[in-house]
């Protein structure tokens, strides 16, 4: 295009942050373009075990460059800054970074339902929990230390780590050793639409998917059994519920 920059040393200085954010931005669709093909050549169990190594060592090679350029002390492999942090700081940090994922999730929705409509978007999404549930039980359980099949006491565990749990408040019915329900008391995302008097936002789709892979993604055996989620009606201590239960 006439105009514009021949190098990078064209631009601007107060426009060279933008494009560092544009490169960043690369770095991940290219990553998650990478899962997302392994997945679709290998199958879902290979594209796990090659997430994992690939992610230790793309993980330090980016801390590695970055604390370099820029001068930040690194410990165990991330920086310093992080593992100083206090209680209530790492708090708000994990908060922080839960309602970005949740914050993402939203604007690549609407990107898809602003032009194409709330049915591609739907398609889309709920294809989407497809991947990224049976991913997320699989980093979960990598960090809890789980092992394979670590049962419905395995998943009451996962499940108090998923990125839905630092932002939204979570309750666990026992039923006895075989079964236990999940109810989702709070919901930022529902009660945000409650706030601006707009009805609960039709889930159960997702949500079908969603529980039902990362169940099955913690432990093979476990059954997802939706006892509501909207649009079906549900009383006011939840907004959704599930049983896990193996037989």
């Amino acid at each position: 295009m006439e105009g514009a920059p021949f190098s990078v040393s064209d631009l601007e200085q107060g426009d060279k942050p933008a494009l560092v954010a544009d490169m960043l931005t690369r770095i991940i669709v290219h990553y998650g373009l990478w899962f997302n093909e392994v997945q679709h050549q290998m199958g879902m169990e290979k594209a796990l075990v090659a997430l994992d190594k690939a992610t230790k060592n793309s993980l330090g090679v980016a801390m590695k460059h970055l604390s370099g350029a820029l001068g930040f002390e690194l410990e165990n492999g991330l920086p310093k800054a992080l593992h100083d942090l206090d209680e209530p700081a790492m708090e708000k940090m994990m908060a922080a970074v839960a309602k970005s994922w949740l914050a993402n999730d939203g604007v690549w929705f609407q990107a898809v339902e602003f032009d194409h409509g709330m049915n591609d978007a739907k398609r889309c999404n709920d294809s989407c929990w497809t991947r990224f549930s049976p991913y997320e039980a699989h980093a979960i359980k990598n960090i809890l230390g789980l092992g394979e099949n670590p049962g419905l006491e395995g998943l009451k565990k996962a499940l108090n780590f998923r990125m839905y749990a630092f932002i939204n408040r979570q309750t666990i019915v026992d039923e006895g050793p075989q079964s236990f329900v999940f109810q989702m008391s709070e919901c930022r995302v529902q009660q945000a639409r409650l706030r601006k008097g707009l009805e609960d936002y039709p889930c159960k789709s997702a949500g079908l998917v969603e529980y039902t892979y990362f169940a099955r993604g913690v432990d093979s055996r476990i059954k997802t059994e939706c006892i509501g989620c909207p649009p079906d009606a549900h009383p006011e201590d939840w907004f959704c519920a599930w049983r896990f239960s193996i037989d």
